[in-house]
């Protein structure tokens, strides 16, 4: 009877009994839609996640904020019921699960005593701002505007799973420890209308996105993920964001630094990442930008980045001095990375990275570029130095991918038996395996001087006395040289000891120069 009586006062709007004074206050505030202060003016009193105690002069129960938000009495005429609370402290576990609730809620510099429970429960906007909360528990959470959670502080995580966000998140400053499970946000499967904004965030523990899906863009612009628990500070495989990732540097006090020279004296704090980091078949509209990020990864973690579909890749972060980047299977359009931002060897891994455009901040001579392929295969594979060619072709630099093509060859040569080793050395070095045939044609010139001098000095008796050319020695060091190509000279004279051997001997040099210029012709001929 009581319950109907409390239920009846407010739907009339009257207040309940037992309302302390600190919420009765708060109640006429509700139906006023104005804010409600109960800050001392002292700073240090007044900060949520200090430890100076709040008294029952500024303490309302959860069950009194639930009663407002879900069935609260009607708005002043002229009015638009809200709760707006400033340093108040709630006591109690606010549940709000599985509600509806269409009050506006804004909540700044609050101290929560227990978990803020909000799962399944639908809202227009929420703002939580600079708030001590022991833990948001909001799986399936679903906003029509925003969910504003900056500065607040989590002690025992976040759970936003499979929520559905109608335009922005905001957690820009907040600070989130993690829960039982190891993570600090758990948000898999979460939807984001717009923006997902996390800028010098501070996760202790696996912040996780998987398979969640951001309308516009995700800024963790300055943020500090850290993981010393498990192995990964942030795990968002199948993350997809309709425009861009950024994870690149913050100015403190709140100043953006999208590709912009920070005004003088601005405080610069770069995203860090202290744990593994995966992204594996993440799908990104514009860019993943990693200008002057660092990674601090033991040596079985990874900045993983498989499959990863981008136009744009801006690896230009710190070479993580452990650990390993895997880039298997990525797709960009546009590689926009500097020399000094990858890994040595043994921790780069490429296999299957396609990109179509190289775009070098900075010196990356091309030495540079192949140690890079060189990193990224502990093994012989073809298939980056292929790509790398291709792509340096595409751009008309045409020496460049020669070169390329030459460093597999000889990265290949490292692989195979002795005889084929020594063979390809042979190669090398007389015509560096046909991608630079004029060698070729200067190495046939000085055999063809060489044997035009030494044959001029040897004796040379017909084999057919009626029947034979003029003795031509030029002519017949040629013909020896020029396979298939008939002089009229071999065969017609007889010789015997070193000069046979001789006349062999560039018989086979001829075949081997002969067919290194046709492979080099051939390969041109391709390309063209």
């Amino acid at each position: 009877m009581e319950g109907v009586n409390e239920r009846a006062g407010a739907g009339a709007g009257d207040l309940p009994d037992d309302l302390t004074a600190a919420e009765a206050g708060m109640w006429q505030a509700f139906r006023n839609g104005s804010v409600y202060d109960l800050s001392s003016g002292d700073t240090v009193v007044d900060d949520p996640h200090g430890g100076h105690p709040w008294g029952p002069e500024r303490t309302v129960r959860a069950r009194i904020v639930a009663w407002l938000l879900l069935d609260g009495p009607p708005a002043l005429a002229g009015r638009v019921a809200s709760l707006k609370l400033v340093g108040v402290r709630i006591s109690g576990s606010l549940d709000l699960a599985g509600g509806t609730v269409v009050p506006y809620l804004e909540l700044k510099r609050c101290r929560f005593e227990r978990d803020v429970l909000l799962p399944e429960a639908r809202f227009t906007t929420v703002r939580m701002v600079d708030c001590s909360v022991p833990r948001l528990e909001a799986a399936r959470l679903h906003t029509e505007g925003d969910l504003h959670l900056p500065r607040c502080r989590f002690h025992n995580g976040v759970r936003l799973t499979d929520a559905h966000i109608g335009t922005d998140l905001l957690l820009n400053q907040a600070i989130v420890y993690r829960d039982r499970t190891g993570r600090s946000i758990a948000a898999d499967g979460m939807t984001v209308g717009q923006d997902l904004q996390a800028e010098l965030l501070e996760s202790h523990g696996e912040l996780s996105l998987r398979s969640a899906k951001i309308g516009v863009s995700l800024s963790l612009r300055g943020a500090r993920l850290a993981n010393p628990y498990t192995r990964l500070a942030l795990n968002a495989p199948q993350l997809t964001v309709e425009r861009s990732l950024y994870l690149t540097p913050a100015g403190i006090g709140g100043q953006a630094l999208s590709g912009a020279t920070p005004a003088r004296g601005t405080r610069i704090q770069r995203f860090e990442c202290r744990g593994g980091l995966r992204l594996d078949d993440g799908r990104f509209g514009d860019a993943v930008d990693l200008e002057r990020a660092r990674f601090v990864l033991t040596d079985d973690q990874e900045l993983s980045l498989r499959r990863v579909q981008t136009p744009e890749l801006r690896f230009l972060g710190e070479r993580p001095p452990r650990g390993k980047v895997v880039l298997s299977g990525a797709r960009v359009v546009n590689l926009v990375d500097r020399a000094s931002a990858w890994p040595g060897p043994g921790n780069l891994h490429m296999g299957g990275f396609a990109y179509e455009n190289l775009v070098p901040q900075g010196p990356f001579p091309l030495a540079e570029r192949l140690r890079w392929v060189a990193a990224a295969t502990a093994e012989y594979a073809p298939e980056p130095y292929e790509r790398l060619a291709a792509v340096l072709r595409t751009g008309g630099e045409d020496e460049d991918a020669r070169e390329v093509l030459l460093a597999k060859q000889r990265r290949r040569r490292e692989t195979l038996p002795p005889a084929a080793k020594f063979w390809g050395y042979a190669q090398d070095w007389m015509v560096a395996y046909g991608y630079r045939p004029g060698r070729a044609a200067v190495w046939m010139a000085v055999l063809w001087a060489a044997g035009s001098l030494a044959f001029a000095h040897a004796a040379h008796p017909p084999v057919n006395r009626d029947g034979h050319p003029p003795w031509n020695p030029t002519l017949f060091a040629l013909d020896l040289l020029l396979p298939v190509i008939d002089l009229g000279q071999v065969g017609q004279w007889r010789f015997s000891g070193g000069w046979q051997w001789l006349s062999t001997v560039l018989i086979l040099l001829g075949w081997i120069l002969a067919t290194t210029v046709a492979t080099g012709a051939t390969r041109t001929l391709r390309r063209n």
